[in-house]
């Protein structure tokens, strides 16, 4: 299957301390890599930053280099109605071909709303949002 829909999410593995977050996002700065979305999650002391960038092998590498633990996730992004019921529509759709929505986040902007997902099945997720009219996100090489 061609792979346009699949974004290449990075996670940033750091402890959960103080200037964490504010290292890593002057790291992108300095390296002039623009941040569309993240989310934090804790566990035990560690956090894991998820990002969506411009610019993901530079990312990669610009933080590794730091000595930040990274890795790459694939992640799909699906336009959704920005009014009650639109995360159910797309969980239903989701749900009902049993694909497993793993973790996600979301965020409203001036061009609707998004939500992030990581799902078990992806290309089963991407084939059937597509088939039930649900529009997703391109990568930027494929815009």
């Amino acid at each position: 299957m061609e792979k346009p829909y699949i974004i290449k999410q990075i996670s940033i593995f750091s402890e959960n301390r103080p200037g964490r977050l504010a290292a890593i996002a002057g790291a992108l700065r300095d390296a002039e890599i623009n941040i569309f979305a993240f989310s934090i999650a804790e566990a035990n002391g560690f956090g894991v930053v998820r990002a969506l960038v411009d610019r993901p092998e530079d990312a990669h590498r610009r933080l590794t280099d730091l000595g930040f633990r990274v890795s790459f996730t694939e992640v799909i992004g699906i336009r959704m109605r920005d009014e009650p019921g639109g995360l159910s529509e797309i969980a239903s759709v989701l749900g009902d071909l049993g694909v497993n929505i793993e973790y996600a986040y979301a965020y409203s902007g001036r061009d609707g709303a998004i939500l992030i997902v990581r799902v078990d099945r992806i290309e089963d997720a991407i084939r059937q949002i597509l088939d039930r009219g649900g529009e997703l996100l391109k990568t930027p090489s494929s815009r």
